[in-house]
């Protein structure tokens, strides 16, 4: 089940909002409760094969934060690294052992029976949140929990459990069993979900099309340079929106039933540098890797070689994280190349140059990105970059008219909006008109979803 289909929205959401909403405030429990069981609900509707997984997640950092707050610190230190030695390797299992099986293979010629293992839906996400509750606990940043329904809810809670934003157990604790639902924040919710669903359903829906069928061009023709760019323009506004719009979606629920999650996104490409990139894009996950990851190796107060591996060693796991294929990983140290040269090579030097030309120079860095993203196939990744800079190859087909034609409004929101005047209009947001223009989004989503069936999430697949 997603945010952005028919059963959501008719269905589920209704359901548990009154179930949730008709028991008194002061049953605190009573609505923890039913956010539980409708969270597992949630989860089990889609992922009915990996609910235990998510179960036997939610006791081993039940266990572990009890563990982790008792007796000395050696204890202490021996019980953290016990409860994240098992945390990772449910996730490698699920996310990586075939994929280290088929490499180990082919590096020492043997051959091995390999069986497709399922992965459950958001293992990733959920995965890291455990871990950030014992972690917290373990750093004394946040207290223990010893009810195990208050940890089952924060790790399983639906409006961020298959997608993130990732939210840190530091951020909520407080809200768990605290939170103060009021009409105004439920309303301000409503208009973020709105927001979210239409920037999925209205927006990256469309531009995942376009994206598509060039990217899937790229196989049987050899692209022009201007059809090249304009189809990773496409796929790099497909996975903002995409994302960035169940973000939406995802803190806007939360704010339906109290809590308030922070942030994801930025307007990430305004950025005039690739470290103000990261500073902007899925900002949950780069905060979770600064705080639990990064900083405990040293951070950068540390000697410049030693700052340079520690820098590796989080953007190789950060490609990691995306998933069990050599993309991920090549994607995630093409940017930690770059994060150390505008450190160590460009300096302060580089905010000298005019900001257009930083703007463009980190557009480009960032749409080459997109491409290995995208393309897990080394063939067609290669044949893809050489299209765009013109290397080797006569093209075949070309030509964005067609797409310009079909989807220019789409494209001239797309564009428009991934810049920071949406803030602007957010300002008014409760004004009659305001709210009307919400209301037409609303609208004009139901409308697309009953009418296609291409609805994808990108990020459900990590």
């Amino acid at each position: 089940m997603v945010f952005s289909s028919l059963s959501f929205l008719f269905y589920f959401l209704p359901t548990i909002l009154f179930l949730y909403y008709i028991l008194p405030k002061k049953f605190r429990y009573g609505r923890n409760f039913v956010l539980l069981i409708g969270s597992l609900f949630f989860y089990f509707v889609g992922e009915p094969k990996a609910i235990v997984v998510m179960l036997l997640s939610i006791f081993i950092n039940y266990i572990g934060g009890i563990a982790v707050n008792s007796g000395g610190e050696k204890q202490r230190k021996i019980s953290l690294t016990i409860v994240v030695i098992l945390n990772l390797t449910i996730l490698f299992y699920y996310k990586y052992l075939m994929f280290i099986v088929g490499n180990l293979s082919k590096i020492f010629d043997f051959s091995v029976e390999t069986k497709s293992i399922y992965m459950p839906i958001g293992i990733s996400f959920f995965t890291f949140q455990g871990m950030s509750y014992v972690f917290d606990v373990y750093m004394k940043n946040a207290e223990v929990k010893k009810n195990p329904l208050d940890i089952a809810l924060y790790i399983s809670l639906f409006p961020q459990l298959i997608a993130g934003p990732i939210v840190r157990y530091k951020t909520v604790a407080d809200e768990i069993d605290g939170r103060v639902e009021t009409l105004d924040l439920f309303s301000t919710g409503v208009i973020r979900f709105i927001v979210g669903l239409s920037k999925k359903v209205l927006l990256a829906n469309k531009f995942g099309i376009i994206a598509d069928e060039i990217f899937k061009l790229n196989g049987n023709y050899n692209l022009s340079v201007p059809l090249s760019w304009f189809g990773v323009l496409m796929f790099a506004l497909q996975i903002y929106y995409d994302f960035s719009g169940y973000s939406d979606m995802a803190i806007g629920l939360g704010k339906m039933f109290g809590f308030n999650f922070l942030e994801n996104f930025d307007y990430p490409y305004i950025s005039k540098s690739i470290t103000e990139f990261w500073r902007r894009w899925h900002m949950s996950l780069g905060t979770w890797f600064r705080d639990y990851i990064y900083i405990p190796l040293g951070g950068n107060r540390v000697s410049v070689p030693r700052h340079i591996l520690n820098m590796f060693i989080v953007w190789f796991l950060t490609g990691f994280w995306h998933g069990a294929s050599w993309n991920y990983i090549i994607w995630g140290l093409y940017f930690f190349v770059f994060l150390v040269i505008e450190k160590y090579v460009f300096g302060n030097k580089f905010e000298k140059v005019p900001e257009i030309f930083r703007h463009l120079y980190a557009l480009i860095v960032i749409l080459v990105g997109w491409v290995i993203f995208k393309e897990e196939n080394s063939f067609l990744l290669l044949k893809y970059l050489k299209a765009m800079f013109s290397v080797g190859l006569k093209p075949t087909i070309g030509g964005v008219t067609y797409y310009l034609k079909e989807y220019y409004i789409e494209i001239f929101l797309g564009i428009i909006f991934s810049a920071n005047i949406l803030k602007a209009f957010e300002k008014g947001k409760k004004t009659i008109p305001a709210i009307s223009i919400y209301f037409i989004l609303l609208i004009l989503s139901i409308v697309s979803l009953f009418s296609s069936s291409y609805n994808p999430f990108i990020y459900f697949r990590f």
